[in-house]
């Protein structure tokens, strides 16, 4: 194992499998299933979740809601994907701790570093919600604040794309994957990896991102044993 403590960060899209909408629960089992094993192997994860296959604050403001409600709606939805990921790692024996940069009693505790490192260290995923708890925040932001808070060895972002390619490789078929690059190129090049302020979280506190195909099962077992199936930016 090359990783001992990551922060993982999934989209919320992802979590709608074949679904146009929602939490297919083939796809939530997947995710639980690959994250057990790793689990199993005695590595720390801590996890952020987006919201975004129930509810995107900058969706609402474009349809002339008011952006800070929006965002914490946004909030809310990463919420409800967290609890359902708990759950599902719960049924498969693993103990999972939920906590939030919002408190909301009795559903999960309050987010502090501290006690996000002490819950690692008992053995329990740890699933950190809502983002940063601040409006005009991605929850790349809040995966980046959290990797750093909770010191993690890498941030890997899990995908459903197998990396970091030149264009779009969905749409352009001469597009070609990088294996590695620096913070500095994903800027230049404007690599629409992570946000702006996600990435500067990371460059300025020496944290590495990985990026890779998650909905491939094994993917995740792969990556914290130290295969190369992704783009690694550091």
């Amino acid at each position: 194992m090359k990783y001992k403590r990551i922060l993982l960060k999934l989209s919320g899209e992802s979590l709608m499998g074949s679904q146009s909408y929602g939490i297919d629960p083939v796809r939530l089992d997947e995710y639980a299933e690959q994250i057990a094993k790793v689990a199993g192997q005695g590595c720390q994860i801590g996890i952020v979740i987006g919201g975004g296959n129930i509810f995107r604050g900058l969706q609402g403001a474009a349809k002339g809601m008011d952006r800070i409600q929006g965002d914490y709606m946004g909030m809310m939805a990463t919420v409800i994907n967290s609890m359902a990921l708990q759950s599902a790692l719960e049924a498969k024996g693993v103990k999972a701790a939920l906590l939030s940069a919002l408190a909301i009693d009795p559903v999960c505790r309050k987010m502090s570093s501290s006690r996000a490192v002490e819950l690692l260290e008992e053995g329990k995923v740890v699933i950190m919600a809502c983002g940063t708890g601040n409006p005009f925040f991605t929850t790349d932001s809040g995966a980046a604040l959290r990797a750093v808070e909770i010191r993690a060895d890498i941030l890997l972002k899990g995908t459903r794309v197998d990396g970091v390619y030149t264009a779009d490789p969905e749409k352009d078929p001469h597009a070609v994957k990088y294996k590695e690059l620096s913070f500095s190129q994903a800027y230049e090049q404007k690599l629409k990896v992570m946000d702006l302020t996600a990435f500067t979280l990371c460059q300025e506190n020496h944290v590495p991102v990985y990026v890779f195909d998650m909905d491939t099962p094994g993917n995740l077992e792969k990556v914290v044993a130290g295969q190369e199936i992704g783009t690694l930016i550091r």
